[in-house]
Order: structure tokens, then sequence, then C-alpha cells
């Protein structure tokens, strides 16, 4: 089957119930796509379908036939995404663990609301689970990326 990932027309031999996590990692070597719980609860899974957050982990392959699937390692060229400067600023990461996951969902908030409330904030991550804690740091990355030119990046990148 092809999948478009990254704005890369990418063949796969895999079973269509095969969950769109393992071919992202172990077909495609996209590895920045963390796996977390398998049961799509902690959000270390999070890619675009079609500019949307999904869990990977509970994605089967077949739903992103015909769809564009982003992952962190196509966020931005070069990592200079707004987000990922902020995350930088911010010293939001710890472990790290989460961080691919909490960027592809503030990637999609920002996209759909260029400058967030808190409160919209917090709805948009509330499914992204930092064992560190980090929370309010994200949240504050999140606004700082909002002021930065060019914070809804993705919008352009993903096409409809």
């Amino acid at each position: 089957m092809q999948l478009d990932v990254n704005d890369e027309v990418r063949n796969v031999k895999v079973s269509g119930d095969t969950p769109l996590l393992w071919v992202l990692r172990d077909q495609l070597d996209l590895t920045g796509t963390k796996f977390g719980c398998g049961a799509a609860l902690c959000g270390a899974c999070t890619v675009h379908l079609d500019g949307e957050p999904v869990r990977s982990c509970s994605t089967p392959v077949s739903a992103a036939v015909g769809r564009k699937v982003t992952t962190i390692e196509g966020l931005s060229e070069k990592g200079d995404h707004p987000l990922q400067q902020a995350w930088l600023q911010e010293d939001v990461p710890q472990c790290g663990y989460c961080q691919s996951g909490q960027l592809m969902s503030a990637a999609a908030l920002l996209r759909r609301s260029p400058k967030p409330s808190d409160d919209e904030i917090t709805n948009a991550m509330s499914g992204n689970i930092c064992r560190c804690g980090t929370y309010e740091r994200i949240r504050r990355a999140i606004h700082v990326a909002s002021a930065m030119p060019v914070a809804a990046a993705p919008a352009a990148q993903e096409k409809p």
C-alpha cells in the first residue's frame, strides 16, 4: 500500500490492521514518534492525519491510505518550527519521551487557533501525558510560539 508521509509517497507491505505507529517506526524508520501506552491514552504516538492529531498506536495503517501523514520529522524541514524554538526557549523537555506527541498536538492546536487561550491549550493538550510534569512550561511555550511569525506553519506545509 502507498502512504503519503511527510510529503513523500512511501510503499509498505503490511497488513491493513497494523498500527500506523509500527509502520512509521519499523518500516519507514521514522522513530521520532514514540510508543507509550499502546491504548491511545498517553499521546506519545501522536501524528497528524490530514492535519488532525491522531494516536498512531491505535490507528490502523489502512486509515492512512489516501491521506497525508505528518510525523514529528515532518513538522519542519530543519527542526525550526516556532513550537520547536519555543520548546527550547522555555526548557520544556526533561526526559523528552513525550515531546514529539506534545509538539504534534500543539501544532494542530495552533493551526486551528493561532492565538489560543489557556482553556484552549488545556483542552487540546489534555490527552498528552508528561510524566515529568512540564505542563506549565508546555503552556508557556505554546503562548510563545503563538506570538512568533508563522506559528501556524503546519497549515502551510499540510495540504488539505
